[in-house]
């Protein structure tokens, strides 16, 4: 086989890093940002915080983004005799006024901010407490203390007595029996809240009831479902307890009443501090100013960034000097490649804004009678290709600007996908979202009887008369969408 060499040609599309770059600062919500920024002023000592802002112009960026291939070191001294820096010490809008940014009479505010701290007892915290009450010996107490470790969030003990057993022998080489690990549990589950330590659903509503027995309530029938007929309970075959007990109407309702307001999850609100909390940071405002819609953006998605004076100065040392020799100009090298990437930053971030900014507004003006009314059967079908072709952008870049982003509006707080939806066409010939068909179908499930709750075929049915062209199998993946159970597990007495 001969060698031989040829001419090819490929198109190829490359994504700049500055490309690159925008894309990700896209998919970044507005509560991570600030980190985003944070990360980059750590890295990049030419880029900084300030009030003024950045003054560059963007026209300037294109010539920009080229200047650090341009600034590859190659060794050669005529690299060094070619570094034209006219362009970073020649811009006086740059330059800072006379006056002064803060009275200095005043001191910093930051100094005086206090931070407020939500002190709570842990759960752990407060069934260790309630262990000093009872009269054990060190052995015991330890035994004890592990347990309540063992103990979950909710109030469950979920590990099983022979791992527990194992762990006291490996870990703090005490041997001891199941027995007495159960016996330790049994006064475990004596401790508030009612039915901590127990092991099933079962067992914490039996813990409940009888601490209720105990203290003279009637509550010896519903004791008696959950231990026989706990199976029937919780699938709601309540006419099969009732013929099985021999309960009229009034009798069954007032015991399962009794049941269902037991806590399932003693533990659920004991040491909320020990648990993350989720708070939405929205990253759009939408305000109704007499039937005009404005859209604005968090201030936190505008920063205030802008290119150090003291690397300026440190250029304009170097042009005003006449003795440059080789080290010097390898420092300027470094700094001029650290204000490119200043600058390349603060675009990104110009260009994230008015992306940002321009796709929700598209977004408004397309859901217009939604932000005005709030209502969900006003929302329009809407999928990413529409938006895209208003905005002339690529649906990957909608698609990232609608991931992770919320929009505060006068109706509440929506993530930017609740906007997005399939259509559906009625019996007319008109397309409706989805949502829309959604919305009917919870509002029928809502002002159904609970006696005798719809069944998927008779919804279906219903929405049909409405004029919605939908199949059964159709309505029942809504219902799960929504979160609704089927109709048996919705009846009530």
């Amino acid at each position: 086989m001969s060698l031989s060499q040829r001419l090819q040609q490929k198109l190829l599309q490359k994504l700049s890093p500055q490309q690159i770059q925008l894309m990700k600062l896209l998919q970044v919500p507005t509560a991570h940002l600030e980190e985003r920024i944070k990360e980059e002023l750590e890295e990049n000592p030419a880029l900084e915080a300030g009030e003024d802002g950045y003054n560059e112009t963007t026209e300037e960026t294109p010539d920009d983004f080229e200047t650090v291939d341009d600034f590859e070191s190659d060794g050669s001294e005529n690299e060094y005799d070619n570094i034209d820096i006219s362009e970073y010490v020649n811009d006086g809008d740059d330059e800072p006024g006379d006056y002064k940014y803060r009275d200095d009479n005043y001191g910093d505010p930051e100094e005086t901010k206090v931070m407020p701290h939500k002190v709570e007892t842990s759960f752990y915290d407060t069934l260790k407490s309630q262990l000093l009450m009872l009269h054990l010996d060190e052995e015991q107490r330890r035994i004890a203390e592990q347990i309540i470790g063992s103990i979950d969030d909710d109030g469950y003990l979920r590990r099983d007595v022979t791992s527990i057993c194992d762990d006291l022998a490996f870990r703090q080489n005490i041997n001891t029996s199941e027995k007495e690990i159960e016996k330790l549990i049994g006064l475990i589950q004596q401790f508030d809240p009612a039915g901590v330590g127990a092991r099933d659903l079962q067992e914490c509503l039996l813990l409940q009831l009888k601490r209720k027995e105990k203290e003279g309530l009637p509550v010896g029938i519903a004791i008696e479902i959950i231990e026989k007929y706990f199976d029937e309970f919780t699938k709601k075959h309540y006419e099969k307890i009732q013929k099985s007990l021999n309960l009229d109407d009034d009798e069954i309702k007032e015991v399962i009443n009794q049941i269902i307001k037991l806590n399932p999850k003693p533990g659920g609100e004991v040491g909320e501090t020990n648990k993350l909390q989720s708070y939405v940071i929205p990253d759009f405002f939408v305000l109704n100013n007499n039937g005009k819609l404005e859209v604005t953006l968090n201030s936190k998605n505008a920063p205030d960034l802008r290119i150090s004076e003291g690397y300026r100065d440190m250029l304009k040392d170097y042009d005003r000097g006449t003795k440059k020799d080789k080290r010097q100009k390898e420092a300027v090298l470094f700094i001029k490649q650290k204000i490119d990437s200043a600058k390349w930053f603060i675009d990104a971030i110009k260009q994230r804004q008015h992306t940002l900014l321009s796709t929700m507004q598209t977004i408004v003006d397309y859901q217009k009678q939604f932000f005005l009314t709030g209502e969900d059967i006003d929302l329009r079908p809407m999928i990413l290709k529409d938006i895209a072709e208003r905005t002339m952008l690529d649906i990957s870049t909608v698609s990232r600007v609608a991931n992770s982003k919320f929009v505060q509006t006068e109706f509440g707080t929506y993530r930017l996908k609740f906007f997005f939806s399939e259509s559906l066409v009625t019996d007319s010939g008109e397309e409706v979202s989805t949502r829309e068909v959604k919305k009917i179908l919870s509002d029928l499930i809502e002002e159904e009887s609970k006696q005798k709750p719809l069944s998927d075929e008779k919804l279906t049915e219903l929405l049909q008369e409405k004029g919605y062209n939908i199949a059964r199998r159709t309505v029942a993946k809504y219902r799960e969408q929504l979160n609704i159970p089927v109709a048996r597990l919705r009846k009530e007495l």
